[in-house]
């Protein structure tokens, strides 16, 4: 058994990805419903079954004690279960408490999984703030979580002259990777005049920098790299994984243009001993454009205030420098209120060479970093091949 964070390097690999219900599955489609229907289909990916599952990690807020009712609907008896919730970022964190558990001997097959129904619920967002937040917030009437993302984006345009034209080159980028996923939910064509030109929402985000409302669900298994050497496509191995937090209500935010995505990053490329120059493929979660722009900064792809100039010029769309959100993103793709693992099924296909008109050519290590609430908790991880072991 690993004494030390740094040996569980490569300990640990995916092997099985699905997701179901992506877009909107209408009325009478529960969010389990779809969560299970994923969770069987990664499963069948993997070559496995619930019987072979001995540890279900699993959060939503579209039914209750997720992780128990989840292994009761597939019928599966877990010896260890985890519903640990930090919002869209949950599942890579339940990634690496997989890895943990697995090697300290706890279980030997883990099922992470998510479902959502949100938008055949509701469609829309309402005047909220996120757990109702602190008390000196609520008088202001915030719309959450978008006024918060805002406040952010607005402090790095006056920090550092970051435009709106910049953040427009984010969400053009994340709609021309969509166009080559045919499961996309926005695949229409997008100009940059139309997304300058959208209704504004929280000053400066528009409709245009938000992300979908839609429902959707995923699934991930996580064994030992021993054991997925024999299953059907063999490892993905989690090279680290690793977690940072520094507020919870955006009001509380030592600093609104850096994130704690620098410790989390730093510490995850410190465990896989690899840097930025190293990763081929990046998955950031992109819950309104202003995240990919923060966290290419915080996470060392571009020193911080160069974001905005990092994204021009198509550099980080289809045949740009930097392959990022491959699938379109939250922005594009799917987004069923918390977006975490879809952020780790499409890594996984681009390492496995299996991501169709999207495919990054030579793609050997993938860096997947979810967020959960308001730029509150980042968790990075560095995924490989077989070549980085």
């Amino acid at each position: 058994m690993a004494s030390h964070e740094s040996e569980l390097r490569g300990t640990v690999s995916i092997v099985g990805v699905a997701e179901a219900g992506l877009g909107e599955v209408g009325p009478g489609i529960t969010a389990l419903q779809i969560a299970g229907e994923a969770s069987l289909a990664a499963l069948q990916d993997a070559g496995l079954t619930p019987r072979d599952v001995d540890a279900v990690f699993c959060h939503s807020a579209f039914f209750s004690f997720p992780a128990i009712r989840l292994s009761e609907y597939l019928g599966i008896s877990p010896r260890f279960t985890d519903t640990t919730a930090m919002g869209g970022s949950s599942f890579v964190s339940h990634l690496r408490h997989a890895v943990a558990a697995i090697n300290a001997g706890m279980c030997t097959t883990a099922l992470v999984a998510y479902g959502s129904n949100q938008r055949s619920l509701a469609g829309r967002l309402t005047r909220s703030s996120i757990d109702a937040g602190p008390s000196y917030e609520l008088p202001f009437g915030p719309r959450m979580p978008v006024a918060g993302y805002a406040l952010a984006a607005a402090r790095h345009m006056h920090e550092f002259g970051t435009t709106r034209e910049h953040l427009a080159e984010i969400v053009l980028a994340a709609r021309q990777w969509a166009q080559l996923h045919p499961d996309a939910f926005a695949r229409d064509d997008l100009t940059r005049e139309e997304i300058l030109s959208a209704r504004m929402i929280s000053t400066p985000l528009s409709k245009a920098d938000c992300c979908l409302v839609t429902d959707g669900a995923g699934a991930v298994v996580v064994t030992s790299t021993e054991r997925a050497r024999t299953l059907r496509h063999g490892p993905v191995p989690v090279l680290s994984v690793a977690e940072a937090t520094r507020h919870m209500a955006i009001s509380s935010a030592p600093d609104l243009v850096t994130t704690a995505a620098v410790e989390s990053g730093a510490r995850a490329f410190e465990l896989a001993g690899l840097r930025p120059d190293d990763v081929d493929v990046v998955e950031l979660y992109d819950a309104f454009s202003i995240n990919t722009l923060l966290f290419l900064e915080d996470l060392g792809f571009c020193a911080k205030g160069e974001g905005g100039d990092f994204v021009s010029g198509g550099r980080i769309a289809p045949g740009g420098e930097l392959a990022v959100n491959t699938n379109g993103g939250g922005l594009s793709y799917t987004h069923p209120g918390m977006y975490g693992i879809f952020l780790l099924i499409e890594a996984v296909h681009q390492l496995r060479g299996s991501a169709g008109a999207r495919q990054v050519a030579d793609a050997h290590v993938a860096l997947v970093h979810g967020n959960g609430g308001v730029l509150s908790s980042q968790v990075t991880a560095l995924l490989g091949d077989l070549t980085t072991l």
